[in-house]
């Protein structure tokens, strides 16, 4: 840090001595990117679902090549862009996981901080899945029955709104068991609760043809009702780490916990996942779009970083091959879900020409 510093400083005597003026942004952060060459690993923090996906291409790699095996720390998404974002050089990492795509204010963050070229990498497909133990009943859920259990605020059947104070499933649907309500979920922090109020509880909210209206004349009003979980006991945020919330519902038979299908899959000896709109959470289902509650996975890159850390071109070469993340790749074997091929290709190609990130 103490020669970076030097490093910058030096520059700016330099550039006023001569008369250079206001320094440009882009120079410091060549400058500072070159401080970089000190460090001989890539550094990849993020999301807690693509984690075992980039751990085991990581594996891969470092088995395979003449390069370290990359560090890879499981942040949760919002928290590894927080990270990403934050600055060039040593201390920051060169690639963060997302379990959703990029939002236009962490790339601002990124730009003000000296990140201008990001690429974006479309890992392939997942779905969210509200699980419980074998040793229960399989539950059949619609979207609204989920809304209706977790929201904070629901409907009072009379065109407003109560708190919400369902405290058993039977309360939600007369159909459903007759248990108290238990939900270990992810924090606001992770990608997988940004996907899962977006696609679930939004899906289930606006069911409500009111509620659906609602959203063409106060777009904030409908987001915040459908997007905001409630904050009792009912829903208890368990944290980025996955394997825990499945221990814990093999501990509490009554509970149910929402992770991504891989973490399904990897134990589906001792954990299932709900049907939802009588759609269960497979791998065909999701891989066709037909389980709803499904998303894209991501991981970002500093363009930049590629010319500094010694293996970051390899490593996306490795993540991209069709022997990694492709139809019959080692990653589904892990629970991804693999694009088609011709949308491998697309994304393999934009990759490894490092296209920058362009948002739609």
């Amino acid at each position: 840090m103490f020669r970076k510093y030097l490093l910058i400083s030096a520059l700016t005597l330099s550039l006023t001595a001569c008369g250079g003026g206001e320094i440009k942004p882009e120079t410091v952060k060549s400058e500072i990117a070159v401080s970089s060459e000190s460090r001989d690993q890539i550094k990849i923090v993020g999301s807690s679902t693509v984690y075992p996906f980039a751990t085991t291409v990581a594996e891969n790699f470092g088995r395979s090549t003449s390069f370290k095996t990359p560090i890879v720390e499981s942040t949760g998404s919002g928290g590894g862009l927080k990270l990403f974002c934050s600055g060039l050089g040593d201390n920051h990492p060169d690639i963060t996981n997302a379990s959703r795509r990029i939002k236009a204010s962490e790339v601002k963050r990124c730009r003000e901080n000296g990140i201008y070229d990001i690429v974006e990498v479309k890992v392939g497909y997942d779905g969210i899945v509200m699980a419980n133990s074998r040793k229960s009943n399989l539950m059949n859920l619609s979207l609204k029955d989920v809304f209706l259990a977790l929201a904070k605020d629901v409907p009072d059947g009379n065109g407003g709104l109560k708190p919400n104070n369902y405290k058993t499933w039977k309360e939600v649907n007369p159909d459903l068991i007759d248990n108290k309500i238990e939900v270990m979920g992810p924090p606001p922090t992770s990608g997988t609760r940004d996907a899962f109020v977006e696609l679930a509880m939004e899906g289930g909210c606006k069911t409500f043809d009111w509620i659906k209206a609602l959203k063409k004349t106060d777009k904030k009003a409908y987001k915040s009702l459908c997007h905001t979980i409630r904050e009792d006991e009912h829903f208890i945020e368990a944290g980025e780490n996955d394997n825990l919330i499945v221990q814990k519902l093999n501990a509490n038979p009554n509970a149910f916990g929402i992770f991504g299908f891989s973490f399904l899959e990897q134990n589906a000896d001792s954990v299932q996942g709900s049907t939802i709109n009588s759609t269960p959470p497979t791998f065909d289902n999701i891989a066709e779009g037909a389980y709803p509650v499904s998303r894209s996975l991501y991981f970002y890159v500093k363009k930049d970083n590629v010319k500094t850390i010694p293996g970051i071109n390899e490593y996306l070469a490795e993540f991209m091959s069709d022997r990694a993340s492709g139809q019959d790749g080692y990653l589904a074997e892990k629970g991804l879900i693999p694009m088609n091929p011709d949308e491998h290709l697309k994304w393999k190609s934009s990759v490894l020409s490092l296209e920058p990130l362009v948002l739609n």
